[in-house]
């Protein structure tokens, strides 16, 4: 494991940050949102939670020891989204032009979540109190305009209304857990709290210890193969979360973890390819062969955060293990780029590296950088 950390800091500081500090930037403070595997970025539109993901990701770097002018970038992204990116009514909308105008206008709460997460991150960063401040003004909005009279919150604008997601809750437990240790005010620890008491009444199948995708308005899973589906990528990354709300004294946390980490490891690990999949059903079958590179950066934050509480020889392989399978996917001929989807048949889709992997990467290799010190 020290030898991937060792590995996972270097990329991170000498060749990926300062790769996406500069390429693409915008004269409007956005970075890139993808680029081509030769380093040519694409400006046909700027997400905004690409953009908060990449405020996360600079400061990470900046945590773990790079020097270059991260918090001059984070300020002025956060700056530009806080300006430009944010509707009369308070939501954020979900992609911007080059110059930072709105080009869709819709309101997603996938993407007020990352806003959520990078408000956290650069109020701690740069001690701006006042972005806690913001996000508590955008939480208000969210509970006053889309809590969901049977827990959680409806999804906003762009996606299907009938059916409900764990996915942008998840995100939501991820912000509030980070502002609550960033600015210290109990509303977010609250908030977080409710979210991992939602993810255990509902989220999670009793029989199995998987962690579904789809429901239905009431929270029962959603009817036929959607209500079966388990991503372990995303059964990983809440291990993670409860792993870190374990930290807070939250007591039911260390054994839903196990019981995540138990299902998606048990069913989601390729082991020709040594990667983690995209899909499995709750009977462990494989729903989804393809790998993408973010479960594999989820397995590395699951085994870093469990070692970290277990101090097991068996975390520390698994972390290792994850992270080779990780550099799987940044073997590409301009460093600091990387591969998203490997097929079954152990080729790779050609597609442009997008920037929002960062943000996973970057977690990944914080994680890994930290527990190394």
């Amino acid at each position: 494991m020290q030898r991937a950390a060792t590995r996972a800091r270097d990329w991170l500081l000498n060749v990926a940050a300062p790769l996406w500090a500069g390429r693409g930037r915008t004269a409007s403070g956005l970075f890139a949102e993808r680029m081509t595997l030769s380093g040519v970025p694409d400006a046909t539109y700027f997400r905004t939670f690409v953009q908060a993901r990449h405020i996360f990701s600079f400061i990470e770097a900046g945590k773990i020891g790079w020097t270059g002018p991260w918090r001059a970038l984070v300020g002025e992204t956060v700056d530009t989204l806080l300006t430009k990116a944010r509707r009369a009514d308070g939501f954020f909308v979900h992609r911007l032009t080059g110059d930072a105008a709105h080009l869709d206008g819709r309101a997603d709460l996938y993407d007020q979540a990352f806003i959520l997460l990078a408000l956290a991150k650069a109020g701690e960063a740069l001690d701006r109190p006042t972005l806690f401040d913001e996000a508590e003004r955008l939480l208000d909005l969210l509970q006053a305009e889309w809590a969901h009279p049977l827990g959680g919150f409806t999804e906003g604008e762009l996606v299907d209304p009938s059916v409900r997601r764990q996915n942008p809750h998840m995100h939501l437990f991820e912000a509030f857990i980070a502002l609550a240790e960033a600015s210290k005010r109990q509303r977010f620890m609250d908030a977080a709290v409710t979210i991992g008491m939602l993810c255990k009444a509902h989220f999670i199948d009793s029989e199995t210890g998987a962690l579904l995708e789809y429901f239905k308005d009431d929270w029962t899973p959603a009817d036929g193969l959607a209500g079966r589906i388990v991503e372990p990528g995303h059964c990983l990354e809440w291990a993670w979360l409860f792993e870190t709300l374990a930290l807070f004294g939250w007591a039911d946390s260390p054994g839903i973890s196990d019981h995540l980490t138990h299902f998606a490891r048990s069913t989601g690990i390729c082991a020709r390819r040594r990667v983690t999949i995209n899909e499995v059903l709750t009977d462990g079958t494989t729903h989804n062969g393809n790998a993408r590179l973010w479960p594999q950066t989820e397995r590395t934050k699951a085994a870093v955060a469990r070692y970290r509480r277990l101090g097991s020889e068996e975390e520390a392989s698994e972390a290792a293990a994850a992270a080779a399978g990780l550099d799987l996917y940044l073997d590409v001929v301009m460093p600091g780029l990387w591969r998203d989807k490997l097929t079954p048949e152990g080729g790779w889709i050609d597609e442009l590296a997008p920037g929002s992997s960062l943000y996973h990467i970057s977690c990944a290799y914080g994680e890994l950088a930290r527990i190394a010190l």
